[in-house]
């Protein structure tokens, strides 16, 4: 990999940004400031930005449900991601979407929603408009393990290798669907079944290693970009909180030992201790970083607090709707 300095100090960035910003979404949902509930990408950090990193400006990115961590991966300013939480007309979606369906087009990212596997389609159709306008973008969909079961997604699979779609199908594999263990409900290895569909499948064993998703989602990027067709990458990974924010299961569904053992890996401490341990940063320069970091998130709550509401003339703007008599 031909990563520079600067490269290497924006993925801590772009994983302190995740980090910082859904730390204050969780905290602002708890004081009734954003509507109900999000879902934060807290211990997965890696993995997106890993993969997003991968990609170059121009490419298209789907998300899923844990939707933040995603758009802000590719490179989207927190204010309007913050303002699209709490309903605000200068949100990504002009308040609409919230956090489960945001979109931001200016950095390839198509959108994210809360039907599971929902956004495979959308990224799939993205990459074949790409082929067929031959601009040579790449078309990324994340997905969760809870997915990897879903038929949209090995429809999406199998008409891509028919097609020889250059896209990325990228599962998240944090091992649990709400509650559900990946391993009561999904059979073999979810990376395995890309020989089913021709195309190849590589299985990332710690997820908490930005550079390991890094790396293997770049060689399927560019694979894709010398129109040689999709890849499926599956990294493991874990979710330090809880599935969405205020959720109580009533179970402990998750192992205490399990769950600390991950925490132990907590991407953003490991890949600081790789950039002091190579050279690339102070310990001084990375505490600067992460103030900067916490400074943006102080100025996107600010930029949402001054933010206005949408005004109700344009509740039905941008949508699909027939006027009242057209349909006989």
């Amino acid at each position: 990999m031909d990563l520079s300095s600067q490269n290497l100090l924006e993925m801590q960035r772009r994983m302190l940004r995740i980090r910082r910003f859904d730390e204050r979404a969780s905290k602002m949902v708890k004081r009734g400031q954003i509507p109900g509930t999000v879902h934060t990408s807290i211990g997965q950090e890696a993995q997106v930005v890993g993969a997003c990193m991968a990609l170059g400006d121009g490419d298209y990115m789907s998300g899923n449900h844990r939707s933040h961590g995603h758009p802000i991966g590719k490179g989207s300013p927190l204010g309007p991601l913050m303002a699209e939480l709490v309903g605000k007309a200068t949100g990504v979606c002009q308040g609409k979407g919230g956090s489960l369906h945001l979109a931001d087009f200016a950095v390839g990212s198509l959108g994210e929603s809360g039907i599971v596997g929902s956004s495979i389609p959308i990224a799939t159709g993205a990459a074949l408009s790409s082929k067929v306008l031959g601009n040579g973008k790449v078309s990324l969909a994340f997905f969760g393990d809870g997915a990897a079961n879903q038929g949209c997604l090995y429809e999406a699979m199998n008409i891509s290798g028919v097609w020889n779609l250059p896209v990325v199908f990228l599962c998240e594999n944090n091992q649990y669907a709400l509650s559900t263990p990946a391993h009561t409900v999904t059979s073999g290895v979810i990376a395995d079944r890309a020989a089913g569909f021709g195309m190849p499948g590589v299985r990332v064993e710690d997820g908490q290693d930005v550079l390991a998703v890094f790396e293997a989602v770049t060689t399927a990027v560019e694979r894709a970009r010398r129109g040689e067709g999709p890849s499926l990458v599956e990294v493991v990974t874990y979710r330090f909180n809880e599935h969405s924010e205020g959720l109580r299961l009533g179970t402990d569904y998750r192992d205490a030992e399990e769950k600390a053992a991950w925490v132990e890996r907590d991407p953003i401490v490991l890949f600081r201790r790789h950039l002091e341990r190579e050279g690339i940063a102070t310990a001084e320069e990375l505490d600067a970083l992460e103030a900067e970091v916490l400074a943006e998130v102080d100025e996107a709550v600010r930029f949402t607090d001054e933010s206005p509401y949408p005004d109700p003339s344009v509740a039905f703007k941008d949508l699909y709707t027939e006027p009242i008599g057209a349909i006989a």
